[in-house]
């Protein structure tokens, strides 16, 4: 604070504890757009809350989750606000690392939170987390370039029929690629991709007895169609691309098909961010020999770590930017295809979000139809579509997708690395006592 030296003494003891009384809490969040817009409107929350400033980290996702794992298990206290999901909400409230949501007013309308999303983020029925935005995942493509190879959308499109497509769409002279997916690796990367895939192809994580299937027929089909499908009709460097790097290669025109994350749909229909948006098509996600699990369910969401020594502030910007007045501002100031999707059933009430959101009740329907519970062809003791929610699948996943990682760039064959991840995985589950 500058203060003029034309104030009088007693002026500025007067004003001194006013500036020191500015409670400043640390938000740990990753480098998605939403979040972005996030963090540009610090202004709007700390004009509405003297008393809390706000100081931001933003991450790219593996190292923000290691990160922030690292500081929750040692009580480092590090962060207020940690940018969490539907996997590590449940697993860290019963381990007391997180605090409750079980005081929230009357206005902040939890009853409005769309229940998929609302139960990956709570345990024993109490939310430790409240979701900022929420996703399945879907198909995108190019209307131009289907139309030009003479290509029509399926209502319900097969990955047979994908890499039929990706064929005659891969024009890599013109800089136009077939299809692009996740090959980055991380639990959360190129493993939310493929997990689906399994799943789509009949395979599971683990059978009953908890023991990895991972060396299965399904996974080994699975991730031979995956690595010869990038490898074929995919970008150079595909390994390198997850999230981010694929979202800007398909919105400046280099893709001619995308799998991922629903909450892309706002950015790529938009004009001032997306050079397709006027081209842009969608699907559902693509299925094989089941439509069980095809299409993941994941939120991002704000929770307070019981180690912060700031709570009630942390638990109040939380509330505000998961809020329903939030999404109005962001709506009103960014543009309601901007808005933060898949959290309230009145974003999808609204006729302006409709209006510019043509893809709204498609994403909807995603979220709702995606079954953590229900997720594989045969029996599996797990809860999670493209995660396993386990404490040790966060060092499984990583571990498996460094090894796809490796099968894709050749490192290894497909049929090694499946052995290898199987092998990794037996182990850390005998050494977790799942079983002798």
């Amino acid at each position: 604070m500058r203060l003029s030296h034309a104030f009088p003494l007693a002026g500025i003891a007067a004003l001194i504890p006013l500036s020191a009384s500015a409670e400043t809490i640390t938000v740990a969040t990753v480098n998605n757009g939403d979040m972005v817009i996030m963090q540009s409107l610090t202004d709007k929350f700390e004009q509405a809350h003297p008393d809390i400033d706000l100081e931001w980290i933003v991450l790219e996702e593996n190292v923000l989750r290691q990160r922030m794992t690292v500081d929750i298990a040692t009580d480092g206290g590090q962060f207020d606000v940690m940018t969490i999901g539907a996997y590590e909400a449940p697993i860290w409230a019963e381990r007391g690392w997180l605090t409750a949501f079980d005081d929230l007013p009357a206005e902040y309308k939890v009853d409005d939170l769309l229940e998929p999303i609302r139960k990956g983020l709570s345990h024993d029925g109490t939310l430790y987390a409240l979701p900022f935005y929420g996703e399945s995942s879907m198909m995108y493509y190019r209307k131009d370039l289907f139309e030009k190879h003479g290509i029509e959308m399926a209502e319900q499109p097969t990955w047979e029929q994908v890499r039929e497509w990706a064929g005659k769409l891969h024009d890599p002279a013109n800089d136009v690629y077939g299809i692009c997916l996740r090959g980055k690796p991380g639990w959360g990367e190129n493993m939310a991709f493929v997990s689906t895939l399994v799943n789509t192809f009949g395979g599971r994580w683990f059978d009953m007895d908890w023991q990895p299937k991972i060396d299965s027929p399904a996974w080994q089909k699975a991730v031979n169609f995956y690595v010869d499908l990038l490898n074929d009709y995919g970008p150079p460097g595909a390994s390198s691309n997850g999230y981010n790097e694929n979202q800007v290669l398909f919105s400046t025109g280099k893709c001619g098909m995308w799998v991922d994350a629903t909450v892309a749909a706002g950015k790529l229909f938009d004009p001032s961010q997306s050079q397709v948006a006027d081209v842009l098509g969608f699907a559902p996600a693509p299925v094989a020999v089941t439509p069980k699990g095809a299409n993941w369910l994941w939120t991002w969401a704000l929770a307070v770590p019981s180690s912060s020594d700031s709570k009630e502030a942390a638990k109040t910007f939380v509330s505000w930017a998961t809020s329903q007045e939030y999404i109005e501002l962001v709506g009103e100031t960014k543009g309601w295809t901007s808005v933060p999707p898949g959290t309230r059933q009145s974003t999808y009430d609204d006729p302006r979000y409709q209006n510019a959101a043509p893809f709204a009740d498609f994403v909807l329907k995603a979220i709702k139809t995606a079954d953590p519970t229900d997720s594989t062809l045969k029996p599996s003791p797990y809860v999670g579509v493209q995660l396993v929610g386990i404490p040790e699948f966060q060092a499984i996943g990583t571990q498996v997708g460094q090894m796809i990682a490796a099968a894709l760039t050749g490192q290894m064959t497909v049929e090694q690395a499946l052995q290898r991840a199987q092998t990794s995985t037996e182990r850390t589950m005998r050494q977790a006592g799942y079983y002798d």
